[in-house]
């Protein structure tokens, strides 16, 4: 066997034992257990105005989350601008519940405790509504399509002391790093992979990660200063995967090494 072949085959096997080490794992995802705590906080009454999350507009009206996250992010016309499922969730704990705003943004990034975990918890709850729907960003308002092009450009973007971007390792076919499948998010990558398998539980650290937090870590490994959450840059970069994801099915939430 020569040696391009035996690579080959060493990279598959090692692909279908993590495969395989996924699906052992998924039969009991402590994802479960943010849904659920996801849910009692949509449903709660909190904040100043004693008010649940039940009348949240996601985009397809007040409380009604089914689908919602598989057309997110999105324009939202009572606030002028494109926003994903977490930044849009802030804004209803604002308006309906009286929260401060500038305090959940300090607060987001902490996804283990406080507000950040809470909003983890209810990012989780929402996205799992729409498992097994397919994406299909809209693309209609203009600022929707801005979003998209800023979205394509950031993503190709070379910098840092390492001259990285999101391209240098999702921007190619076949691409890996260790035991690592790097999907190309240049494309529709498939069925629950990249942009439809986020937020995921990362069993390498015991944390639920969304996309916010799982676009950050892609800066920060790339050796970029990190983005502050909810930034624009990593909207629309959200916008540009989800765009390119359409037809893709959510497999929300996912499970990571």
């Amino acid at each position: 066997m020569s040696a391009g072949l035996t690579a080959a085959h060493a990279q598959g096997t090692a692909a279908e034992g993590i495969a395989k080490y996924r699906e052992m794992l998924a039969d009991g995802n402590p994802a479960e257990l943010f849904e659920m705590k996801g849910e009692e906080l949509w449903k709660q009454k909190r904040g100043p105005k004693n008010a649940s999350l039940e009348q949240c507009d996601l985009g397809k009206g007040p409380g009604v989350i089914a689908g919602a996250f598989t057309e997110l992010p999105r324009y939202f016309a009572d606030t002028g601008k494109v926003m994903d499922l977490e930044t849009r969730l802030i804004h209803c704990m604002v308006t309906l519940q009286g929260l401060n705003e500038a305090d959940l943004y300090k607060a987001a990034p902490t996804i283990g405790r406080g507000d950040g975990a809470n909003l983890v918890a209810i990012t989780t709850y929402v996205a799992t509504a729409s498992k097994g729907m397919r994406f299909n960003l809209p693309q209609s308002h203009p600022q929707e399509k801005a979003m998209y092009e800023v979205g394509k450009r950031v993503f190709f973007q070379r910098a840092g002391t390492h001259d990285f971007s999101c391209a240098s390792c999702h921007g190619t076919e076949d691409g890996r790093i260790r035991l690592q499948d790097l999907p190309n998010l240049t494309k529709n990558p498939g069925d629950g992979v990249g942009f439809a398998a986020w937020p995921a539980y990362r069993v390498s650290n015991a944390q639920m990660w969304t996309m916010q937090k799982r676009l950050n870590d892609c800066y920060r490994q790339q050796r970029f200063p990190e983005p502050k959450f909810g930034s624009d840059a990593t909207i629309a970069l959200g916008v540009y995967m989800g765009v390119n994801a359409k037809t893709a099915e959510s497999i929300v939430p996912a499970i990571k090494r």
